[in-house]
């Protein structure tokens, strides 16, 4: 028998996969994926009694970076999902219009912690642009949030701030952002700093 199912969701909200729905995804063999199971290139698990192969999505993803494989199948509508996370409705503003620019980023959009939560477990962000002070929580307790669920592993966080000293930059590096930005920055340095979190080609300015 044969591990063939039919992809009858969006890769992007798929959490296991069959090898053919892989093989599918990468653009290449079924038994290709077979192979590279078999001899521990891709993780996964076997079905309890049965021959079958299944593959977490964060393996899949983590073989793909491997193979140079690009994302974009994976992704819903190949599109990077970004959650900008400020109680400043100016600056909410300038990063949607920004990011705007570029067709490659579906956008949203919370001013406290509390949003920025729900959205984080609806949306699934690729990246967090998060302010460091929020009205509730501040940068490090939601990047440590973040961090300690496994669904968000493969999450990039981007934190942004005016007023954040030495000290609080470094606690929220090791809490769990991929990378500070200072305020103010212009716009080359955003995109910039986004297609590198990303691995993506600098976005269009």
């Amino acid at each position: 028998m044969t591990d063939t199912n039919q992809q009858s969701e969006d890769p992007a909200q798929k959490r296991v996969f069959t090898t053919g729905e892989a093989a599918e995804i990468c653009k290449v063999s079924q038994q290709t994926i077979i192979r590279c199971f078999d001899s521990g290139r891709l993780q996964g698990f076997r079905v309890p009694g049965s021959k079958f192969r299944r593959i977490p999505r964060e393996d899949l993803i983590k073989f793909m970076k491997a193979n140079n494989i690009p994302l974009s199948a994976i992704e819903s509508g190949g599109k990077r999902r970004v959650l900008v996370v400020d109680d400043s409705p100016e600056m909410i503003a300038m990063f949607e219009t920004v990011l705007a620019r570029d067709p490659r980023f579906e956008v949203r959009s919370a001013s406290n912690g509390y949003d920025a939560g729900m959205l984080t477990e609806s949306l699934r962000p690729h990246l967090i642009i998060l302010d460091y002070m929020l009205p509730d929580l501040n940068g490090t307790v939601i990047c440590r949030r973040i961090r300690e669920n496994p669904r968000f592993e493969q999450t990039r966080i981007l934190c942004v701030s005016g007023v954040a000293k030495q000290e609080e930059i470094k606690a929220i590096i090791a809490a769990g952002a991929d990378a500070f930005l200072p305020k103010p920055f212009d716009h080359a340095q955003l995109t910039s700093i986004i297609a590198q979190l990303l691995h993506m080609q600098s976005p269009a300015e």
